[in-house]
């Protein structure tokens, strides 16, 4: 595909204005449009292709200067995918967050042989529990609601600690309390709380806080230095359509937690709908910022918390 046509099919040369700043984007999936030699795993949720090829024309039109490249659940721990978009990416372009089995006993070791083998590029791995708090503890299928105190998960986070790596918990808020002891306990590991501390992926019915007053569990995560909050996936948070009108004191409260220099906006998507309707988010709830913190939030602290 060439750029010409990538162009088109993103609908690129029509994208949203964009602000004069850049952007960095801490959230992207990418998907290979190669679905034989980049299949599916078996436990993994559906693959829609969204191929590198397309992403680099999108993401400069969109001023798009950096970007994490997070391994999503449609491919689970298969991590070609990922390898060959660090690969191919133009310098400077992408970094990456790795998916793999928290409870599996060999990944730390795979965990380490990654980083060493894209040094500037591998930045950590994502762990996921996502299920309701009562519910148990899955051990095998779907990479979905492990265990965070599992014994090999811990190991997970110690060797994330050795390697000083990120980890990246997409998790539920009734879990934040959890990754604040482990974030306490293995102080060398680097910390970014996925989508808002609320991913409401068990279905549209736990989309947003059934109390507001849960998103205190997550604003407590400020209290842990190495813990960082992406501003991202806002919609899984808002039980109103967009630009879901009860964000706004959770966005509120959460820049009032972490401050400036520890919040990263993104999950831009990798379409110009996508860029579109979270650029409308953004501009219906984040015009309280001064011009300087904006400019954090959208582009300089993740600059500067990834190493770009």
């Amino acid at each position: 595909m060439n750029r010409r046509t990538a162009l088109g099919i993103l609908g690129a040369s029509t994208l949203p204005a964009a602000e004069p700043d850049p952007i960095f984007e801490p959230h992207v999936h990418l998907f290979s449009a190669d679905l034989t030699k980049y299949p599916k795993h078996p436990n993994g949720s559906a693959l829609v292709p969204a191929p590198l090829e397309g992403y680099i024309p999108f993401a400069k039109a969109a001023g798009i200067r950096h970007a994490i490249h997070v391994s999503a659940e449609p491919y689970q721990d298969d991590t070609r995918y990922l390898e060959y978009t660090l690969q191919n990416a133009p310098a400077g372009l992408l970094k990456g967050i790795v998916l793999l089995d928290s409870i599996k006993p060999d990944t730390p070791s795979r965990l380490e042989s990654l980083a060493r083998k894209y040094p500037k590029q591998l930045l950590g791995m994502r762990i996921h529990c996502l299920g309701p708090a009562d519910a148990p503890f899955t051990t095998s299928g779907m990479i979905r609601n492990r265990d965070l105190f599992h014994p090999q998960a811990k190991a997970v986070w110690k060797k994330a600690a050795d390697l000083g790596l990120w980890i990246q918990p997409h998790i539920m808020p009734w879990f934040a309390p959890q990754i604040a002891d482990l974030a306490r306990q293995y102080s060398g590991v680097k910390v970014i709380v996925d989508h808002f501390g609320h991913a409401g992926v068990n279905g549209t019915a736990t989309y947003g806080y059934a109390d507001p007053r849960e998103f205190e569990l997550v604003a407590a995560l400020s209290k842990v230095p190495n813990v960082v909050l992406k501003v991202s996936g806002l919609q899984y948070s808002s039980k109103m359509p967009a630009p879901h009108a009860d964000l706004q004191p959770l966005i509120r409260r959460a820049f009032e937690a972490f401050g400036p220099d520890r919040l990263v906006w993104g999950s831009l998507g990798t379409t110009k709908q996508s860029l579109a309707s979270a650029q409308a988010i953004w501009d219906a709830h984040f015009g309280f910022l001064k011009p300087e913190d904006r400019r954090k939030l959208r582009f300089e602290n993740g600059k500067r918390l990834f190493g770009f």
